[in-house]
C-alpha cells in the first residue's frame, strides 16, 4: 500500500522543481538561448553524439555550451571540452537524474553569460526512468536510442519516450552488424508517441548529423518553444 506521506513529499518535490524550471525557462527565453535536454540509457552514445554536435555547431559559426550530469567523475566533461565549447560537469553524488535546482546552482557558479550562447545542451544522467519526471527548463527534450539496445526499448520505458520531442537513433554505422530492425524500432517509438520525429545518426562517421543540425535550426527558428509536457 502506498504511503500517503511519501506521495505527498514526492508531489511537493516535483511542484518545487517545476516552479524552478519555469523560472529557468523564462531566464533562458530572456537570454535568447535554446536549451536541449539529452536523455538516454548508459552506453547509448550520448557523450559522443554531443561532442560531435558541439563541434559541428562551432564549425558553422554557432555558440554552444554544455552542462554534463554524472553520478561521479568529470570524464564526460573532459571529452566534451575537446570540441572547444564551454563545458561544466555536474556530479550528482548518487542522484540518478538532474533536477532544476542543480541546473540553476551550477549556472550561477559558472557565471556563464547566456546571452553569448545560441544553444545550451544538458547531458542528463544515463537513466531511462527518473529523468522523465524532471523538467529542467529545457525547450527540447531529446531521447537517444542506440542500435545495440534493442528495438523494444521504447515499449519498456514509455514514459521517457512519451515525454521527449524527438528520438535520435545512434551508432547507425553498425546497424547492419547488430541486425538492427529499423521497422520494429520505428513501430515501437510510434506506439508510444505517434508521429514522433526519428533521426538516425553516427557520431563516428558523421552520418545523419547534418539532418540533426537542420532540425535544431528549424526548432530555433520557432523559438521560444513551448514547455515540455510530461
Amino acid at each position: 500500500m502506498n504511503n500517503p506521506r511519501i506521495l505527498e513529499i514526492r508531489r511537493g518535490v516535483l511542484e518545487k522543481n517545476d516552479l524552478l524550471a519555469q523560472n529557468l525557462r523564462a531566464h533562458f527565453n530572456e537570454a535568447g538561448v535554446m536549451v536541449i535536454n539529452l536523455v538516454s540509457s548508459p552506453g547509448a552514445g550520448k557523450t559522443a553524439f554531443l561532442e560531435a554536435t558541439l563541434r559541428h555547431l562551432r564549425e558553422n559559426g554557432l555558440r554552444p555550451a554544455a552542462l554534463v550530469g554524472d553520478l561521479a567523475t568529470d570524464n564526460d566533461a573532459q571529452r566534451l571540452a575537446r570540441s572547444g565549447a564551454p563545458v561544466r560537469q555536474i556530479v550528482t553524488g548518487g542522484n540518478c537524474h538532474l533536477e532544476a535546482d542543480m541546473i540553476s546552482t551550477h549556472l550561477a557558479d559558472w557565471q556563464l553569460d547566456l546571452t553569448n550562447l545560441d544553444y545550451l545542451f544538458i547531458e542528463n544522467v544515463g537513466n531511462l526512468v527518473c529523468p522523465a519526471s524532471y523538467d529542467l527548463g529545457e525547450h527540447l527534450r531529446v531521447v537517444l536510442l542506440s542500435v545495440t539496445e534493442g528495438e523494444d526499448k521504447p515499449l519498456k520505458y514509455p514514459t521517457l519516450f512519451n515525454s521527449a520531442d524527438v528520438t535520435i537513433i545512434t551508432k547507425i554505422d553498425i546497424a547492419a552488424a547488430v541486425e538492427f530492425d529499423r521497422a520494429a524500432a520505428t513501430a515501437a517509438i510510434h506506439a508510444v508517441r505517434p508521429g514522433m520525429i526519428i533521426l538516425e545518426t553516427s557520431a563516428k562517421t558523421g552520418e545523419g548529423m547534418q539532418n540533426w543540425l537542420e532540425y535544431l535550426n528549424t526548432c530555433r527558428q520557432t523559438y521560444p518553444l513551448q514547455p515540455i509536457t510530461t
